[in-house]
C-alpha cells in the first residue's frame, strides 16, 4: 500500500514538473504587433524635398504653410515649429551676420494639434531674421534654395522673458524634446528679383 502511494505521488509530482517545463514550448506564442509612432510632418500643399507652390511665397501670397502634425508621443505638452533657410547668399551671411535666414518661429503650439491651415498661426510666435513676428514667405535672390521646417514634440511648454529668437526656441527645446520632425520644401523665382 505504501508503496502504491509512493507511485502515485511521484508520478502525480512527474506530470506537473512536465507541465510546468514543457507548457511554455507547447502553447502557440500570441500574435503582438509593435507599432512605433514616430512624429511626423507633412504638407498638403508639397512632398518632402519637392517645391512650394508660389502662393505660400514672396511671388504669391506670401501666406504661412499648411501643415499636418501625426504620431504625437505621449508625455508631449507643446510643440516647437521653426522654418529656416540654409542656403542664402554669402553676401547675406555676412552682412547679417546669421548662417541661415529664420523665416517662421512658433512655439506653445498645444500637443493635440493636428493641422495648422494655411495662413493661421498656432501658440506663440517668435521672432524672424527680420526681427518681426511673423511669417516671411520664400523669396530666394539667387536660384533654389531649401526651406526647412523642423517640428519638436516638448515635455513641457517654453517660457521665455522676451519674444525669442529661432536660435533660442530650440536651445531651449533640445534639453526637452521628446521627438523631432522635419520637412523641406524647395523655391526657386520665376519672376526676376527687382
Amino acid at each position: 500500500m505504501l508503496g502504491a502511494m509512493t507511485l502515485i505521488v511521484t508520478v502525480g509530482a512527474f506530470l506537473v514538473f512536465m507541465q510546468n517545463t514543457t507548457a511554455p514550448h507547447t502553447t502557440l506564442p500570441t500574435s503582438h504587433t509593435t507599432v512605433v509612432n514616430t512624429l511626423t510632418l507633412t504638407s498638403p500643399a508639397f512632398a518632402h524635398n519637392e517645391a512650394i507652390p508660389p502662393m505660400y511665397t514672396c511671388d504669391g501670397e506670401n501666406i504661412s504653410i499648411p501643415l499636418t502634425i501625426q504620431h504625437v508621443p505621449e508625455g508631449t505638452h507643446s510643440l516647437a515649429l521653426v522654418m529656416d533657410d540654409p542656403d542664402i547668399p554669402v553676401a547675406v551671411k555676412e552682412k547679417m551676420g546669421i548662417s541661415h535666414f529664420d523665416h517662421w518661429v512658433l512655439y506653445n503650439i498645444p500637443p493635440d494639434t493636428t493641422s495648422i491651415e494655411d495662413g493661421v498661426g498656432v501658440g506663440n510666435l517668435g521672432l524672424n531674421s527680420l526681427g518681426k513676428m511673423e511669417y516671411i514667405g520664400p523669396c530666394p535672390p539667387d536660384g533654389e534654395h531649401r526651406y526647412v521646417f523642423r517640428l519638436y514634440a516638448l515635455s513641457q511648454p517654453l517660457t521665455f522673458i522676451k519674444q525669442p529668437t529661432l536660435f533660442e526656441v530650440e536651445e531651449a527645446s533640445k534639453s526637452i524634446a521628446i521627438a523631432k520632425a522635419e520637412l523641406i520644401g524647395t523655391y526657386k523665382r520665376t519672376i526676376s528679383p527687382q
